[in-house]
């Protein structure tokens, strides 16, 4: 049986966990404006790491933890048959959580110091064509509400670039059809402005007429919605998308991040800088644009071939 300064200790600890979690939240939230989602996944890796310290340590002091501990974690975690991408994922959290017991100064080195991520494999996002989105872009919704909307999120999503998670959150206000723009909150409520196509705005307003004509609209300040008036979801847009390229395209992933993609390889196939895709996509660094410049390779080898001197004497 616990004696009484044992469990004192206990609830100490306990306490203390409580209260460095919902901090860290905190700070996340507030600080870092990091998304609810993104905050309940950093705080539920930490719990689960957490809870991995009790069964097998029989210990929930976060701040004695060995980095032996944490490989022990990861290797549980990687036979449980975890990618390494989830693996990093959930090692980043408990990183930026012993970062923040360093700011706060409850610690004063992290274990994860000379942590190494794990390798991975990076994945190779194949962009729609050209031809496969005009064969969908060409196809008449005829008025119904539900087609004319499934219509624009895909017309949408390809012309700015958006993320699925943007697309939804937009808001009737968003819409600025006399400076032919739209407003986008992105990542850690970071706004920026995306032009608007004359054939988008077209689209939008035929859309805007029919969602003023529902029976019952109970978001009413979102600009999508469903048959019923309420906010769009992310697996609804998800599915609109996937359901509208099984007919013209063979590609394994079809999904509103390949209609991002498709539009930044699109747009820098066609000559723009690399600069302003980097804007219009809301990335915060150019490493994250870079990515996008590897179909680039094709366009530039048929430049190289017709412009290079040296090419017409090979």
């Amino acid at each position: 049986m616990a004696k009484p300064i044992e469990i004192l200790c206990n609830l100490e600890i306990i306490n203390f966990w409580i209260m460095s979690i919902q901090s860290f939240t905190d700070f996340l939230s507030l600080e870092k404006k990091y998304a609810d989602n993104t905050v309940l996944a950093y705080r539920k890796d930490i719990e689960v790491f957490q809870s991995f310290l009790g069964k097998e340590y029989g210990v929930s002091e976060l701040k004695t933890v060995h980095y032996n501990q944490i490989r022990r974690w990861i290797t549980i975690l990687v036979d449980q048959g975890l990618s390494n991408r989830s693996v990093n994922r959930k090692i980043s959290s408990l990183n930026s959580y012993y970062k923040f017991l360093i700011k706060i100064a409850q610690l004063k080195t992290s274990p994860l110091a000379k942590h190494k991520a794990l390798k991975i494999q990076k994945k190779l996002h194949i962009p729609f064509s050209e031809n496969e989105i005009a064969a969908v872009l060409n196809t008449d919704p005829r008025g119904h509400f539900e087609a004319t909307r499934n219509s624009l999120i895909i017309e949408l999503l390809y012309s700015t670039g958006m993320r699925r998670t943007e697309l939804i959150q937009l808001k009737l206000r968003d819409i600025d059809f006399d400076q032919h723009q739209i407003k986008v909150l992105g990542k850690r409520n970071k706004e920026r402005y995306i032009p608007l196509l004359k054939s988008v705005q077209k689209s939008l307003k035929t859309y805007i007429n029919l969602r003023d004509q529902l029976e019952i609209i109970k978001d009413k300040d979102i600009l999508f919605l469903t048959q019923n008036g309420v906010k769009l979801y992310g697996t609804l847009v998800y599915r609109i998308v996937k359901n509208y390229f099984e007919a013209v395209s063979s590609k394994v992933k079809k999904s509103p991040h390949i209609l991002r993609h498709s539009f930044a390889t699109h747009l820098l196939n066609n000559g723009a800088d690399l600069n302003a895709v980097k804007e219009l996509l809301g990335h915060s660094s150019l490493a994250a644009t870079q990515v996008y410049t590897h179909n680039n390779i094709s366009e530039l080898k048929k430049v190289y071939a017709k412009s290079h001197p040296r090419q017409s004497k090979s």
